[in-house]
């Protein structure tokens, strides 16, 4: 196996898309996706049984679409990589399952790696290497935390988490409050454009000194964070609107509710990284394209003096570029395979970067 440009290409499939991508060394060379967004729109949500059968129509065409793209035959790759957790059981068995089987079909070694944690590795891609006191700000529809990455093959810390809803899914959920549809995300940040983000002062979950405490005596959640308590103040402004018969101001609220997710999120992150030494920041997961969460991490970012790193929105959202990208770090580092004896872990700490 070539350990120095070592061409590798991951599976993911641990949500709702099926991708397949094809790395050499840090150079992306194809990433191929099929979601299955459209077949969740009319449930609000991810069916994790529709998710699952969508897996396993859309596996073979993907790899089929990945090789050709690459210009590459599955033989010439020096190994194979996949997510094996956190994300939904049923999708996860799929493409282990399928990983597995190239594995035995070719002879390749095959590398178990964590969905989260390749999140960062996407920001390898095209940069050789990443920066020394580096953090990672990760915002998606199951995750929201903070970490800090000494070693991207073997050394993630946790420093911060939602303890309840992600950002992501508190976005689908107020979307649902105000009629906008499924996924979320995009509606609300469209719609915030033409709203006051200062027309409804909204919570700010965990903001309070019992929480935070104080660098010598850090409270206990001083770098989590909580969605549930806004999700549930917005459902109790638009009940009293239609209580005392008033129009709901939907831009507002939209543009309301998005400011204090992006605030708490933006302003602990950089807490975080300040009080930690990290100097460099990626911020990665589905919701990095938010526009709103972009532009406020980039200031906060800036007057903080942390370097910021954004990947193309489509390396933001599950990929299996940033599974390839991961193994091919793990392999560069001196990384043994995972063999196929390993198993699937929805709830995979963001600790463990490879089986």
């Amino acid at each position: 196996m070539n350990r120095s440009e070592p061409l590798v290409l991951g599976i993911e499939s641990s949500c709702d898309e099926t991708g397949v991508g094809i790395v050499r060394g840090t150079t992306l060379l194809t990433n191929a996706v099929s979601s299955s967004m459209e077949e969740h729109v009319r449930f609000g949500g991810v069916i994790p049984e529709i998710a699952s059968r969508a897996h396993l129509d859309a596996m073979v065409p993907t790899l089929q679409q990945a090789l050709a793209d690459a210009d590459v035959e599955l033989l010439d790759v020096d190994a194979l990589a996949v997510t094996s957790g956190p994300g939904l059981s049923g999708a996860l068995m799929v493409g282990v399952a399928a990983a597995k089987a190239l594995a035995v079909a070719t002879g390749k070694p095959l590398f178990a790696v964590n969905h989260l944690v390749a999140h960062v590795g996407v920001g390898l891609l095209d940069a050789g290497r990443l920066p020394d006191n580096l953090g990672a700000l990760l915002v998606s529809g199951g995750h929201t935390e903070i970490l800090r990455v000494r070693n991207l093959a073997s050394d993630v810390e946790l420093l911060g988490s939602t303890i309840d809803d992600a950002a992501g899914e508190a976005y689908d959920k107020v979307a649902r409050i105000l009629g906008l549809g499924y996924p979320g995300g995009p509606a609300i940040d469209r719609l915030a454009a033409q709203g006051d983000p200062a027309a409804i002062r909204f919570p700010r979950g965990l903001s309070q000194p019992k929480y935070l405490g104080t660098p010598e005596q850090p409270g206990p959640h001083r770098y989590d964070w909580s969605f549930s308590g806004l999700k549930t103040a917005v459902a109790r402004f638009i009940e009293d609107c239609e209580a005392r018969g008033v129009e709901v101001p939907v831009a507002d609220v939209a543009a309301s509710f998005q400011e204090a997710v992006v605030d708490i999120i933006t302003s602990k992150a950089v807490l975080a990284c300040t009080e930690n030494g990290i100097t460099s920041l990626l911020l990665g997961g589905g919701v990095a394209s938010n526009s709103r969460l972009r532009q406020l991490t980039r200031e906060r970012c800036e007057a903080a003096g942390i370097t910021l790193t954004i990947p193309p929105s489509s390396l933001c959202t599950d990929n299996g570029a940033m599974v390839a990208a991961l193994a091919a770090r793990i392999i560069m580092d001196g990384g043994e395979p995972s063999g196929i004896g390993f198993g699937t872990d929805s709830s995979m700490p963001v600790t463990t970067v490879h089986l």
